[in-house]
């Protein structure tokens, strides 16, 4: 016999998604589920189209993050054209990659901490709903605003010159890439009139990086302990340690920072990665098989990066990384809101990485594609925004995809976003008899802190209502509030 809560639909979030949590007749959460409710399908979608139109294809998953769908899918195809995996392109082919992909990283960390995020930091998680989103922050801070939309424009200036597109590109092909930088492009992007250049797009990752730890430093008992758990991390690193967000081995740390993934070929992610399937989510349950489905569970993203990783390969941001490991004392972080502080020092990592790469001259010329003998099934994984994202492909002799399988960013963090939930449900429902709209936040900051793009679905614009209903345990209505 227990009590019902709703809240339907998630907001500030891209896709749909819904959480219900019960309570027993005393008020005590017993269970709280984050349910992805949307069907995307793609898995189905693309057996039998030839191989060359999965990156096209694919990258309709999302028009937050097609890039990332868009540069898996190729990362796969690379192998299967035999091209080896991420190291095996030309230097053009992995440099315009790796641009269109840290351009990819900039705009998405730049659009989730200034219109997703700052809300609830500017104005607080119980702050009057009317200002508490990106057009209040617009209102009262207009500067903050405006950087938010410069820099996410400046990202996807980066992804059009290097993908042909803002959104759904076609300028990574398998085995390379279809286009050089032109130095008009370059140009722009080094020298062009304020702010959109890529120094100011430095000196404003900074900017924001110091506002978060501002907030921070004033809000600590806040941001260190709300939603905080252990778990375990997985991402990719380079193969000397390092973050690397376009190619790397796969390594995954234990809550304490031990070592459960040895830095393994992601080729074999097969032998390590199990998927568990449950009736009331369209989305998967990953685990590591070493540790099995109850414990096997992990985050990835942000946190998990910086928590597998041994250092960044870019000054700035390294600075940045020793002091964000110094404040854990170099242990692992299980903070969920650090979440945001990780994200940050990636936006500056991918600002730093821009430059360095606009300066490169194998982006202006040099051979755009290199092929192989070619292979039945291959297997691509970058480090997406959100996480690690997996796309697997296998091909018939037809050339035909006949199986494919893919594990989204989000999906990988499904299980820490239910836990999240549990954590604040437990914190601020126990014992109540009444539902209040920052309660409903609470649930929803918590989410948010891993930017979901809930079955990586493309966003919805505009007002998303948000309905929460009380249950007795006896099913009667005792409250109902909407916003």
């Amino acid at each position: 016999m227990t009590k019902k809560i709703t809240i339907e639909p998630v907001t500030r979030v891209e896709g749909h998604g819904k959480v219900t949590i019960h309570l027993d007749d005393k008020g005590n959460v017993t269970q709280s589920r984050l349910h992805i409710v949307e069907f995307r399908g793609f898995e189905r979608f693309v057996q039998g189209r030839p191989y060359w139109e999965a990156p096209v294809l694919v990258q309709r998953l999302c028009g937050i993050c097609p890039v990332s769908h868009h540069l898996a899918a190729a990362k796969a195809l690379d192998v299967i054209v035999g091209a080896g995996t991420g190291d095996g392109l030309t230097p053009t082919g992995e440099k315009m990659r790796r641009l269109m992909h840290y351009g990819q990283t900039f705009q998405s960390h730049a659009l989730h901490f200034f219109h997703l995020v700052s809300p609830d930091l500017l104005f607080g998680i119980d702050a009057d709903p009317a200002i508490r989103n990106v057009i209040g922050v617009a209102m009262k801070f207009p500067e903050l605003a405006v950087q938010g939309v410069m820099m996410r424009k400046f990202g996807q200036e980066v992804i059009r010159a290097t993908a042909g597109k803002k959104i759904h590109g076609t300028g990574a092909i398998p085995g390379g890439i279809n286009k050089h930088l032109t130095i008009a492009e370059r140009d722009e992007f080094l020298k062009g009139a304020d702010p959109l250049n890529i120094e100011k797009m430095i000196e404003w990752s900074i900017a924001a990086l110091d506002l978060f730890k501002g907030y921070h430093k004033a809000n600590a008992g806040l941001i260190d302990t709300f939603a905080a758990f252990p778990s375990s991390h997985l991402s990719l690193v380079r193969k000397d340690g390092a973050l690397d967000l376009y190619h790397g081995v796969l390594r995954a740390v234990d809550a304490n920072g031990k070592k459960i993934l040895h830095d393994v070929d992601y080729q074999d992610y097969l032998k390590y990665i199990g998927e568990e399937v449950k009736s009331w989510s369209y989305m998967k349950f990953p685990y590591l098989l070493e540790l099995g489905k109850e414990d096997g569970w992990y985050r990835v993203g942000p946190l998990a990066r910086l928590n597998t990783c041994d250092f960044i390969p870019t000054p700035l941001a390294q600075k940045e990384f020793e002091i964000f490991r110094a404040y854990t004392h170099g242990k692992t972080n299980n903070m969920t809101m650090h979440m945001h502080w990780a994200r940050l020092i990636e936006l500056l990592h991918a600002a730093e990485m821009m430059k360095d790469l606009l300066n490169d001259p194998d982006l202006l010329k040099g051979d755009l594609v290199t092929k192989g003998t070619k292979q039945k099934e291959g297997v691509g994984l970058i480090e997406a925004p959100r996480g690690t994202l997996f796309h697997h492909y296998r091909i018939n002799d037809n050339d035909q995809i006949e199986m494919a399988n893919l594990i989204v960013s989000t999906t990988n963090n499904n299980k820490p976003m239910n836990e999240a939930v549990l954590r604040v449900a437990v914190d601020q429902m126990t014992g109540k008899k009444e539902i209040t709209e920052p309660m409903m936040n609470a649930c929803e900051v918590a989410i948010r802190a891993y930017d979901p793009c809930l079955s990586c679905a493309t966003h919805a614009l505009g007002k998303m209502p948000l309905e929460i209903n009380l249950f007795d345990s006896k099913n009667n209505l005792i409250d109902k509030k909407r916003t």
